[in-house]
């Protein structure tokens, strides 16, 4: 399962920080983050609210587009560990800048520098989705999507939301899907994790996405899993995150098998590894063993995310040999 090559779509860049990593930046600093951190030295936390409390928290420690260029070549070298070759991982302003274009522009210049050495040292290629924090507002959701508008081009790609799946409605983020999409930019939004099928019915109706994050409670209901196979649209499928966070016991209860059966198109992903414990090989080989999944479907998977990157033709003609190389 390791060497099988991977790609990945739905990828948060701070959540995917070793910890390790975060408590050398604190030492750093002379930041005490230590209650975010179990006996194990592992991130702690209780339920969602409270994942979004140690996930902010850990964030404290990235200061400088020096940190985020560290950060980008530690993440990148535990994903290219799980065979991934490509990568899009969400990035957001409110962590990089304060949502100020000029703050922005140095952090997306650092991330893309230490992408560009990982694909030279590792072979992985990472794309950036801006995303606006739902939690924080619209207001803020805006500001976010005029720095996106400002970045976008052949690293920066696409512009999701994510954040709690609680707060506001997603019409009230139309207007930054509106610019983003204006700029030229792919659009996604995290929906059906903590929403039910409502919310992913909003999303594509008020958000007009390509993709959704999660998705997974459309199960729910059964017309709109039917409406999203007709429609190809897909979803980014992250089975051990939902685990971890509690929205489903187990992985025989997850709903991806149900999901694949009907035709809809997915992607699996990892979401924020360190904190659910998890990487690409274990979600491969966590589901091969729930439900005999065989290479075949593994290479499906990848296939669909491949046609629904972000990224341009060219980049993905080059990811398609390796594909192609892998089984050669």
């Amino acid at each position: 399962m390791t060497r099988q090559p991977k790609l990945e779509l739905h990828h948060h860049l701070e959540g995917a920080a070793p910890p390790a990593f975060i408590r050398g930046l604190a030492k750093e600093k002379h930041l005490d983050i230590s209650g975010i951190f179990d006996a194990a030295g592992n991130y702690q936390y209780k339920d969602f609210a409270d994942f979004l409390r140690v996930y902010e928290a850990a964030t404290q420690t990235l200061k400088t587009p020096e940190d985020y260029h560290r950060l980008t070549l530690a993440v990148l070298e535990e994903s290219a560990k799980s065979g991934v070759i490509y990568c899009e991982t969400f990035l957001s302003p409110d962590f990089c800048g304060g949502r100020d274009v000029g703050a922005w522009q140095d952090y997306v210049a650092a991330i893309r520098d230490a992408a560009q050495m990982a694909e030279a040292q590792m072979g992985i290629t990472l794309r950036g989705i801006v995303t606006a924090i739902r939690h924080f507002g619209p207001d803020k959701a805006r500001q976010t999507a005029i720095c996106a508008a400002e970045t976008a081009g052949d690293f920066i790609v696409g512009f999701g939301l994510a954040g709690d799946e609680r707060a506001g409605q997603p019409a009230d983020f139309a207007w930054g899907f509106d610019c983003a999409h204006e700029a030229g930019l792919h659009l996604t939004a995290h929906a059906g994790e903590w929403g039910g099928p409502e919310s992913v019915r909003a999303v594509l109706r008020d958000l007009r996405v390509e993709r959704i994050g999660h998705g997974v409670r459309a199960i729910e209901d059964l017309a709109l899993v039917d409406e999203l196979a007709e429609s190809g649209t897909v979803l980014e499928v992250c089975p051990g995150s939902n685990i971890a966070l509690g929205l489903y016991p187990n992985l025989r209860a997850h709903p991806i098998a149900q999901l694949y059966a009907r035709g809809v198109k997915l992607t699996v992903s990892t979401d924020d590894p360190p904190f659910f414990h998890t990487t690409m090989t274990r979600e491969y080989e966590n589901l091969h063993e729930a439900f005999d999944w065989d290479e075949g479907v593994f290479d499906g998977f990848a296939q669909t995310a491949l046609d629904a990157a972000f990224c341009d033709v060219d980049t993905k003609a080059e990811l398609r040999k390796k594909l192609e190389t892998s089984h050669a």
